[in-house]
């Protein structure tokens, strides 16, 4: 957390909640729930980008997740999201967890590889994803 990050960093918002179910022992939302967050946010992307469950699809191939301050509940919170990175066929999802005062509380970087499973094989990055690496 060497430079200031801020909600603005990220063209993609996705605001939601804390949910009861994903408090651990210590009364925070456990480490592994925030993968779900993310993952939730997500899926407004793969829509704005017309993936499938099968066919022109993607896979995640690496989740890199780190955590800042504890996320207690109940939390309204914002994920902001980009695509930071474009390989040939993979790509870097950069996103971010703030709390409503925009405190950083976590982040993550996701792989993911352009995929069809109705061939079965890997695809270059698809233009709608490349086109929002230049947002």
């Amino acid at each position: 957390m060497s430079q200031q990050i801020r909600l603005d960093d990220y063209p993609f918002h996705h605001k939601t909640k804390t949910r009861w179910k994903d408090l651990d022992a210590f009364q925070h939302i456990n480490n592994a729930v925030f993968l779900s967050y993310f993952e939730d946010a997500r899926v407004g992307l793969f829509e704005r980008w017309n993936l499938q469950p099968n066919g022109k699809s993607i896979i995640v191939a690496s989740a890199k997740v780190n955590y800042y301050k504890q996320l207690i509940h109940p939390t309204d919170f914002i994920i902001g999201q980009k695509v930071s990175r474009l390989g040939n066929s993979s790509f870097d999802i950069q996103s971010t967890l703030f709390d409503l005062s925009e405190n950083m509380i976590s982040d993550a970087t996701i792989t993911c590889v352009c995929f069809d499973f109705d061939k079965q094989s890997k695809q270059p990055v698809y233009e709608l994803i490349k086109n929002d690496y230049n947002k």
